[in-house]
């Protein structure tokens, strides 16, 4: 009598491997996707601006991070959320009255897991390129995020007996062209920003989509008043710093609150390795966790401040008839 032979083990484990994976990177890119939304900061590996690398939460606030206007990582959560429906939804159905039903939504979602993994691996790859040669910077959940669609793709390969391999290598040269060329439109228009003014109400104008500008960064369109220049210079007085990025939206923001004139009055530190004038130690010694960060009496100010928060914070004594203010405020 023969023995029946048994499946490998990583055709018996795939589906839960592959769910646990997928659950794992939905609740990452879930926590990112509440910490952008919120404003806040993520929390990045010790030690990590301490060995010159630029930190997570501005690699988070790049505008790499943002597609159409929302969260890169909000597409992440549904991308994962979707393949661990795919990988678990067929787990469920366990009697044997619902054996075909199970087999045949088990053919479907293998197709699905492995186009799935397939576009993620693509577009991760293409992040990393962007990571090392573009942004300069080392992102642990952004590495993280890659290896997970790394692993599910590997694990989508070897973790079923596939019939018609053929069938397999067409879906992933199409996939792989879509999801590529698809990325590629997404982030076509990086280097060339464009801008929407409403200075005649005061409104700064911010750049629509910020796009990633010149080493010099963005131009700054808004000119300054009498109010604007003084406050500038009374912070480059009492030694106040500002650290930033080129690329980063929320540096350019701070810019435009100020204008043209004022900026240039500004003690403004470049962090990214990459920018003009660079000084990526000290911003590594002032410990420096996100862009823009202002230092004033010794204390570091996260974010866009406005100019009235500024110069409360500095103790300020001339005029306040500050001409721009952030959109919503």
């Amino acid at each position: 009598m023969s023995r029946r032979r048994s499946a490998p083990w990583i055709h018996r484990w795939s589906r839960q491997l592959i769910g646990a994976i997928a659950i794992t990177g939905a609740l990452l890119t879930a926590y990112l996707t509440v910490v952008k939304l919120t404003g806040g900061a993520a929390a990045c590996v010790a030690g990590e601006a301490a060995a010159g690398a630029t930190n997570c939460n501005n690699v988070l606030s790049s505008p790499y991070a943002t597609v159409f206007g929302l969260p890169l990582a909000l597409f992440g959560f549904l991308a994962y959320a979707s393949m661990a429906t795919f990988a678990l939804a067929p787990l469920a159905l366990q009697s044997d009255q619902k054996k075909a039903l199970r087999s045949q939504l088990e053919d479907w979602t293998w197709l699905l897991l492995f186009a799935g993994a397939i576009a993620m691996t693509i577009f991760s790859a293409y992040l990393m390129y962007i990571l090392a040669f573009e942004l300069e910077a080392s992102c642990p959940y952004c590495i993280g995020s890659a290896l997970f669609s790394l692993s599910m793709l590997t694990l989508t390969i070897l973790g079923r007996s596939w019939e018609d391999i053929g069938q397999i290598f067409f879906i992933g040269v199409v996939v792989g062209m879509v999801t590529l060329i698809g990325t590629l439109g997404v982030y076509a228009n990086v280097g060339e920003p464009t801008a929407t003014s409403e200075v005649a109400s005061g409104e700064i104008p911010i750049a629509s989509g910020q796009p990633q500008p010149a080493i010099g960064g963005w131009e700054v369109t808004t000119t300054s008043g009498e109010a604007e220049i003084a406050l500038a210079r009374h912070l480059t007085k009492i030694g106040a710093k500002k650290y930033g990025a080129y690329w980063c939206p929320h540096c350019y923001e701070q810019k435009q609150l100020f204008g043209k004139e004022a900026s240039s009055e500004i003690n403004d530190l470049e962090c990214a390795p990459n920018g003009k004038n660079a000084q990526p130690q000290a911003c590594s010694a002032a410990e420096v966790n996100s862009y823009p960060t202002w230092e004033i009496n010794g204390k570091l100010i996260p974010g866009v401040q406005t100019l009235e928060e500024l110069a409360n914070l500095s103790g300020y004594q001339g005029p306040r008839d500050f001409k721009y203010y952030l959109p919503g405020n």
